[in-house]
């Protein structure tokens, strides 16, 4: 399977990069088709002699089924995605699972199933998502639901600040191409409906989980870990906590993988190991475990660390039940390329980098790391074990977690060796919780005994994440570093288990690469020196920098709440390498004029004097308009001589439609950070 996954891999990536027509795919693979029916006509001592025919036209043809089906898969490239047929008129769509209660709205996944278009409605795909405002009519809304859309819909954009993540490409992997705010008035809830009995179904279940984990959870924190840990349900939880439970390296536990998975088996295995005696077992039990395994997964949102596991444990039911142990290496290979076929773009997400990375690096390093220590004591045996399974675990994902998330925990085989086998025993907890919840008293019992051993795990990981030393923050490499640390991490194994000079040449080489690399990146940034105005939504938000410093200009509500500077303000200050001061050697600031080698820039967030009068314009090479204050381009054409003028994210948007009038009739430039992203100029 390895062999027919790398070439599928590489046709997504081609596809991907390249967007190859259909035309071209089918040319070539037409040639290969024809390459192999004619070596299959070949006689015996020519198809020994030109094998290679043969395995290049099966390459070339899972290459072409990688491209197949990731432009099929791409909605925007077919005539009916609502991409290419959706001009603000009005739309039918469908609501795809149960509404998300948030602050100030409701959130909802919708289908885009038709669109009014030249006086009849269109079918179209795609998706969107909609924010219903707080009230009675919301609450009639529910999966299945179907209404007709008045409201414009907003395409989904990138905030555009540097090194942010890239939302609009997330969404749309999942056909998600829109987004709007719907009050009552804005659309209408039809008496048709369009829901799956069987996804129906799943959503009922998962609400009486959800319900009965909330009769006998009460704890904000606890329940919403509760409920991550045992179905994956995810929008409670509070965006610290989740913080921290990614710090301390223990995420994985409130994210569904194959931990969860593997827990059930390991109790559904030892349960149906009580009647083994029994004939009728043999066949009972692996319908039952795969049947109660694909159930959880689809319960817990199909999400693809999930689906391999799911893929991986029913391959391996199956092959116990037959009395044939399969390949673990080709198994784990058969389930991404089952997960790929289904969504290309699976390669594409962390969980799936993750925990295939996760269980290679088990696989391949867990009982070389086990032999480091032997213990007589079974107690002691097992603890070691444990931190075996958590030590291999991380190597082959330290260059994934790096790059994606810029941190490495570095206490996180303290973490494991305590969250993993107690989040186990919550599992069950929660489980028995589920199953006795007929019978309250004993329900209650088990709701107090989990929503401790959740607070305790809880504090746990605070306790661990509030050490100074639990974590390496600010940590950036290029894809070209995370390819090095794999070469790396292959020459160092290969030397340590074969002892071979060459592979230690070679470590060592790749090393000195990646050494270079970093220290000529480091030496590159000693020598920026830009100014950034950052698209934080409703604030102010200026970096300027110089070298490996920058000096923060804007709200102060920015540096005190954590979501926001992590979210908007942090990925680029770890992709510029800097750090905060007080002062920068070449800038000033004076009230809200700053200068940075030799340049001028004007920060207006205040109305300007009525009678605004200088003895000489004031010049500047850039204007920043920010909080909506009330000037006239005329007036300050009048007292500044400056092309340039941004509008940052904390404008309105109808103050910004005028401003923009003025400016393009005096034929200033101007940049709107909303629109355009993030501005930034060189200093």
């Amino acid at each position: 399977m390895l062999k027919l996954l790398l070439p599928l891999v590489f046709g997504i990536l081609i596809q991907y990069r390249f967007h190859v027509s259909p035309s071209t795919l089918a040319t070539v693979s037409a040639f290969a088709i024809l390459a192999f029916a004619v070596f299959s006509v070949f006689p015996i001592y020519l198809k020994f002699a030109y094998a290679w025919i043969k395995v290049v036209a099966i390459q070339v043809l899972f290459i072409g089924l990688g491209t197949f089906i990731t432009y099929n898969y791409d909605g925007i490239a077919q005539s009916n995605n609502v991409v290419n047929n959706y001009e603000q008129q009005p739309i039918i769509a469908t609501i795809q699972a149960p509404l998300v209660p948030k602050p100030k709205s409701y959130k909802a996944l919708v289908s885009i199933d038709a669109v009014f278009k030249n006086g009849h409605w269109l079918p179209i795909n795609g998706k969107a998502l909609l924010y219903f405002k707080k009230d009675s009519s919301a609450s009639h809304l529910t999966y299945g639901s179907q209404i007709v859309i008045t409201k414009p819909l907003s395409l989904i954009t990138n905030l555009g600040n540097p090194g942010g993540f890239n939302y609009q490409e997330y969404c749309s992997f999942q056909h998600i191409y829109y987004q709007a705010f719907v009050s009552g008035n804005q659309y209408l809830l039809l008496a048709s409906t369009n829901s799956h009995p069987f996804t129906k179904w799943l959503f009922t279940v998962r609400d009486q989980v959800l319900a009965t984990l909330r009769t006998y959870i009460h704890a904000a924190d606890e329940l919403a870990v509760a409920e991550a840990l045992l179905i994956g349900y995810r929008d409670d939880l509070d965006r610290d906590l989740v913080q921290r439970y990614s710090n301390t390296g223990v995420v994985h536990i409130i994210a569904i993988s194959g931990l969860h998975l593997g827990m059930i088996y390991g109790m559904l295995s030892a349960l149906f190991g009580l009647f083994k005696q029994y004939r009728a077992t043999k066949i009972i039990k692996p319908i039952v475990i795969i049947l109660v395994l694909w159930l959880f997964t689809l319960i817990a949102g199909a999400a693809p660390s999930i689906l391999r596991s799911a893929i991986m444990f029913t391959f391996i039911v199956l092959g116990d039940a037959m009395r044939k142990r399969s390949n673990i290496y080709n198994t784990l290979a058969l389930s991404a390329f089952v997960i790929l076929i289904v969504n290309p773009y699976s390669l594409w997400d962390v969980g799936f980098q993750l925990s295939y990375s996760a269980v290679l690096s088990i696989i391949l390093f867990y009982k070389y790391i086990l032999q480091w220590f032997y213990f007589k004591n079974k107690l002691l045996k097992w603890f070691w074990a444990l931190n075996a399974v958590t030590l291999s675990a991380q190597i082959l994902t330290l260059p994934i977690i790096i790059y994606h998330f810029h941190q490495l925990p570095t206490l996180f085989f303290i973490t494991n060796l305590v969250a993993v086998p107690l989040s186990g025993l919550i599992l069950y907890a929660e489980l028995a919780l589920l199953i006795t919840t007929w019978f309250t008293p004993l329900a209650k019992a088990i709701g107090w005994l989990t929503e401790h051993l959740l607070a305790f795990m809880n504090d746990f990981i605070a306790r661990v994440d509030d050490l100074p030393f639990s974590i390496l923050n600010g940590l950036q490499i290029h894809l070209v570093q995370v390819a090095l640390l794999y070469a790396i991490i292959t020459a160092a194994t290969i030397w340590l288990l074969q002892k071979s000079s060459k592979a230690l040449l070679a470590c060592l080489s790749f090393a000195c690469f990646f050494c270079a690399w970093r220290y000529w990146d480091f030496m590159g940034k000693y020598r920026q020196h830009k100014m950034i105005v950052y698209n934080v939504p409703n604030y102010k938000a200026i970096d300027l920098i110089d070298g490996r410093y920058f000096q923060f200009v804007g709200d102060s509500v920015l540096q005190e709440d954590g979501f926001l500077s992590n979210f908007h303000l942090r990925p680029s200050r770890i992709l510029h390498r800097i750090a905060e001061s007080e002062t920068l050697s070449n800038s000033s600031i004076d009230s809200n004029i700053i200068t940075a080698n030799g340049k001028t820039i004007v920060v207006i967030d205040k109305p300007l004097p009525q009678h605004f009068d200088l003895p000489q314009k004031i010049n500047a090479d850039v204007i920043v308009l920010s909080h909506n204050p009330k000037i006239y381009f005329s007036t300050l054409a009048q007292a500044f001589n400056c092309k340039q003028y941004v509008f940052d994210a904390s404008n309105l948007a109808w103050k910004i439609k005028y401003w923009k009038k003025d400016a393009d009739s005096l034929g200033i430039s101007y940049h709107v950070v909303a629109e355009k992203g993030a501005f930034e100029m060189d200093l």
